[in-house]
């Protein structure tokens, strides 16, 4: 494996470490403004982010109880099984 595929892979992992975390935080902030009555992250905002950031969604989703009883939020854990199918797939490539 080369420097370069080094880099490639390192930055992979930096961005969607970072991706994850912001799902994590963009629902935890929507969870707050759900208690307090204030204005809403919409649902369509909130599974676009669960799609880059499915580890951190499905985390908060179960942190914070919310969003567990609406059905389309059933698709963080598909997101999830497609990033780590994704990730396989970057590093056969890599390494083979």
């Amino acid at each position: 494996m080369g420097a370069m595929s080094i880099e490639i892979l390192l930055t992979a992992i930096i961005t969607l470490l970072i991706l994850n975390l912001v799902a994590l935080l963009l629902f935890r902030r929507d969870k707050n403004r759900a208690r307090n009555g204030e204005w809403r992250t919409s649902e369509s905002r909130l599974l676009l982010v669960s799609f880059f950031g499915p580890f951190g969604a499905a985390y908060a989703m179960r942190r914070y109880r919310h969003k567990t009883r609406k059905l389309k939020f059933l698709l963080v854990p598909m997101f999830m099984l497609m990033q780590v199918a994704i990730l396989t797939y970057l590093l056969y490539i890599i390494y083979f």
